[in-house]
């Protein structure tokens, strides 16, 4: 599911940061390369806000993970219209999104990669670095006039900055996101919380309240379960509530070894954080007192949700798709008076704050299209489809009076017979299905008006509470050369996988929580001292690098 894979690029880039560098984001001496050769069929004057159309017409290959949701399909309407308003045709290989990232590394490594290659999340080029296989692409974003545009717009340096590799270029040109987009939160039975008085919970204490309310109300329940634990126990879950105590991305699915600590201008190991500690304890609470499901560790997603729509529990996990297509319908069916909501992410030790980075999936460049005459025409063209405001439209919504009308204040309404995600449930057409437009190939990122725009009303209000919450600043760059990144290879999943392994069982109480000190000594045990060592050395070297003391 699209929304799964965006919390994995927080992981993604978490890791990759570690094997990243540079010292500043312009990229090498190749943007001084003679380009009068690659030029054919681009146009002269190109800039923000103009339709970019290719002086001939031009087909460019691109790789194409095929959605079994919207299965590919030769007459897309996003195919022909492309062709009309660019003169640029696509012709796509045509991978099954099962085997995506598998095929994509077996068709560069044969050196047989389309031109484009996108639905690479940034940090998944790093493998492909060392061959040469993929272009530089921070060497020739001057060719990108909208792209830098949204960087120097919305403040991204610091964003892009952590998809630098460690010869100061980047390998991958992300999608842009106007702000941090925070999906995931719990869904709440309202209706269970009017039957009690109770409002619904601003803060984790007063989730504790509610959950305990709620316990004493129906002694026989298990007030939460929670899903979305398989392969990472507490995915989740785990998650919001380390990043609500401030112990960096959080647990679950956010987890990371290493955690930048702004008052120290170093890194620490995010599994020995008093942070972390208070983390597990919340959540041990819980389960001692018999408000959450210890089977929410262990279950999958089918045995969560079927307790969740048949009442049994009254609180889960959620994001905005979930809570539409799965709990409102399950519970429709067993409990036809029962009300939910997704709340606001409750509020912990770390304040009123949100966590994330703006950088979406995007797309790396075959090496081997520098060398082609139209290699300015197709960059100017990517420009254009994906950072564009005007391609980003029409990737995303397809064509006005066929596909959507926009009202006088500028919002999106799609046609009669269109639907897409609900928005207009008895059409009898598919955005994506039908047309091809909001494929997750080239319809990403973007300004939030555009992002909400297919927002119901109620994932609006949402969004409006989380908008208006601090961002944290993303995490300095701690570059590894060759030699760290085999080492931390050794050591990065042995230790992630013991701290998670370690956390479950104080959680479930199957480790008492007086061990919290014999657990961090045995940390050591599996490389932490090094491993942070190592973290903490490559941020130095970064430092003096930037500030011109060192290499550049």
């Amino acid at each position: 599911m699209t929304n799964i894979s965006r919390r994995s690029l927080l992981v993604t880039l978490g890791a990759a940061t570690l094997g990243l560098a540079g010292c500043t984001s312009s990229g090498g001496s190749d943007k001084s390369t003679d380009l009068s050769k690659n030029r054919t069929d681009a146009m002269d004057k190109f800039a923000v806000g103009q339709q970019f159309k290719a002086t001939a017409p031009v087909t460019f290959s691109t790789l194409l993970n095929d959605n079994p949701g919207y299965p590919e399909k030769g007459n897309w309407l996003f195919w022909t219209e492309l062709a009309k308003r660019t003169n640029v045709t696509l012709k796509p290989t045509v991978v099954p999104l099962s085997d995506y990232e598998n095929k994509r590394s077996v068709i560069i490594g044969a050196g047989d990669a389309p031109f484009l290659i996108p639905k690479t999340y940034p940090g998944q080029e790093a493998p492909f670095v060392a061959s040469g296989a993929i272009l530089a692409v921070s060497d020739y974003v001057d060719l990108m006039p909208n792209y830098k545009a949204k960087i120097a717009q919305w403040n991204l340096q610091g964003d892009v900055d952590t998809v630098l590799q460690d010869d100061g270029k980047y390998y991958v040109l992300p999608g842009l996101h106007e702000d941090v987009w925070i999906d995931y939160s719990f869904a709440i039975r309202t209706d269970v919380l009017d039957a009690l008085g109770l409002q619904i919970p601003k803060t984790l204490d007063d989730l504790h309240s509610v959950l305990k309310a709620m316990k004493a109300a129906h002694p026989d329940s298990y007030p939460m379960t929670d899903r979305w634990s398989q392969p990472t126990p507490g995915g989740a879950m785990l998650q919001t509530f380390g990043q609500a105590f401030g112990a960096g991305y959080g647990g679950g699915w956010g987890y990371q070894n290493a955690t930048y600590d702004a008052g120290s201008d170093a890194f620490v190991l995010t599994g020995a954080m008093d942070q972390y500690k208070a983390m597990i304890t919340y959540v041990h609470t819980l389960v001692a007192e018999k408000l959450l499901d210890p089977e929410s560790f262990t279950q999958t997603d089918d045995q969560a949700e079927a307790k969740f729509t048949s009442g049994k529990s009254f609180v889960i996990s959620t994001n905005a798709q979930e809570l539409v297509n799965t709990y409102r319908p399950g519970l429709a069916k067993s409990v036809p008076d029962a009300k939910i909501v997704k709340i606001p992410v409750p509020v912990g030790p770390a304040g009123d704050v949100k966590v994330g980075l703006r950088l979406e999936n995007g797309l790396m460049i075959s090496k081997k299209a520098r060398d082609s005459k139209d290699f300015v025409a197709m960059m100017q063209f990517v420009d254009w489809l994906f950072y564009s405001d005007e391609g980003q439209i029409f990737a995303k919504w397809g064509v006005e009076g066929v596909t959507y009308t926009r009202d006088a204040s500028g919002g999106f309404q799609l046609a009669k017979d269109v639907d897409y995600v609900g928005l207009n449930p008895t059409a009898s057409k598919k955005l994506n299905v039908d047309f091809g437009f909001s494929n997750g190939n080239f319809a990403y990122g973007g300004s939030t008006q555009l992002l909400e725009s297919t927002f119901s009303a109620e994932e609006k209000e949402f969004q409006k509470v989380m908008t208006a919450r601090k961002t944290l600043a993303v995490p300095p760059p701690h570059p590894l050369n060759s030699d760290e990144q085999e080492q931390f290879a050794l050591w990065e999943a042995p230790l992630k996988d013991y701290v998670q392994q370690q956390t479950l069982k104080f959680i479930l109480g199957d480790r008492p929580l007086s061990q919290w000190d014999a657990f961090k000594s045995e940390l050591k045990g599996k490389n932490g001292d090094q491993y942070l060592k190592l973290v903490n050395t490559a941020y130095d070297r970064y430092k003096s690098n930037k500030n011109g003391s060192g290499k550049s």
